[in-house]
């Protein structure tokens, strides 16, 4: 097993950092996150037909290039440094996952190739006023109508469910747990944007009165496709966790080389330094668990249930124990609106929350471990 980038991977990097900082410097994040829609959409079209990205671990005979999540986690690292405001996580981290997770193969031939060119943003619907995303917490009715289904209930937390063109929205008939795609201009559908607290990532309410739905793969076999996609979307944002965290970690040795307090940077002092020396523990560890999560979705290997629950677990705590230490050695700047450090204090928060809290995955670990 060989945890070493290859030349083409390491180039990936390279590329995608400069389109970042090009594209996406932090002046534009803030801009972003005031508007409605929350990215711009014609940085969204370069990164789908100049890059390639939304298609990257898309199959090559659905338009996508065919890559691993090895390179995926390259870009959703980069992705996690700079904050950036565009629907991937939406798209490719849930989505693509969700449908790639489908024996379903006119809805991967239908929606993947749109997904690829960066035509369609699209979304996963699990959660729902409880906040769960197990199997329990779905009470979304799903029944017959002609050929098709129509959906009634909620759903929340939906990230970017107000501006995605496809909602693949996880409901319960007479025969389980279904999975089915609904189209954003679909009639009885209501979008509500959610005030939330991470500004750089929107979520939305979504309220289904008669909402007509396709049905994707078996009626009452859709959790075994959705619980796939959740966990090749934990292994997406773990990588990116890991990206905020090295940032935080980054910004808080700068800080300290460069602070002077009686007369000395205040790096020199031990308080200072200890607090430096635990963030790069939490760093390099989660990094580890990052990457190997990322091996065993490429193998899809039969480990991933469980490493993708212990990454998301880890790099959930090492981001936001980052994100905080790195306020404190800033100090009273680090808590002002002006600086940067208290948008990956407010990201890191939001996504220790996302797809379960730590606890959660740590007893889904043990729970599949059979502990």
């Amino acid at each position: 097993m060989n945890f070493a980038f290859t030349d083409e991977q390491e180039e990936l990097r390279k590329s995608i950092k400069r389109f970042l900082e090009d594209k996406s410097p932090i002046s534009a994040v803030r801009d972003l996150m005031e508007s409605e829609e929350g990215f711009d959409r014609d940085i969204w079209s370069q990164m789908g037909n100049q890059l390639g990205l939304q298609g990257i671990v898309i199959p090559e005979e659905y338009g996508g290039s065919g890559f691993s999540y090895v390179e995926l986690l390259v870009i959703f690292e980069e992705l996690g440094r700079t904050l950036a405001c565009v629907p991937f996580f939406s798209t490719v981290g849930l989505a693509t996952g969700t449908l790639l997770s489908t024996d379903d193969a006119d809805a991967r031939k239908d929606y993947l190739s749109l997904i690829a060119s960066g035509d369609k943003i699209a979304t996963v619907a699990i959660s729902e006023d409880s906040g769960r995303f197990d199997a329990d917490g779905i009470t979304l009715t799903a029944d017959k109508s002609g050929d098709g289904f129509v959906l009634n209930g909620h759903k929340s937390f939906v990230v970017d469910g107000h501006t995605a063109d496809l909602i693949l929205v996880v409901g319960r008939t007479s025969n389980g747990i279904s999975l089915f795609g609904v189209e954003s201009g679909a009639a009885g559908l209501n979008k509500q944007p959610l005030a939330t607290m991470d500004q750089t990532r929107k979520q939305a309410r979504l309220e289904f009165d008669n909402v007509p739905a396709r049905l994707i793969g078996q009626e009452g076999n859709g959790w075994n496709t959705v619980e796939k996609g959740l966990q090749l979307a934990a292994v997406c944002l773990a990588a990116e966790q890991l990206g905020g965290a090295q940032v935080c970690l980054d910004m808080s040795v700068e800080y300290a080389k460069n602070r002077i307090q009686f007369g000395r940077p205040i790096g020199s002092f031990q308080a200072i330094k200890h607090k430096c020396a635990d963030m790069l523990l939490q760093v390099e560890s989660a990094r580890s668990a990052a990457y190997y999560a990322a091996w065993a979705a490429q193998e899809n290997s039969e480990e991933l249930p469980v490493v993708s629950s212990l990454a998301k677990a880890f790099c959930s705590e090492a981001f936001f124990h980052c994100a905080g230490e790195n306020i404190q050695i800033h100090g009273g700047i680090g808590f002002t609106w002006e600086h940067d450090a208290h948008l990956y204090f407010k990201r890191a928060k939001s996504s220790e929350l996302m797809l379960g809290d730590p606890s959660y995955h740590r007893e889904l670990m043990l729970q599949r471990l059979g502990i």
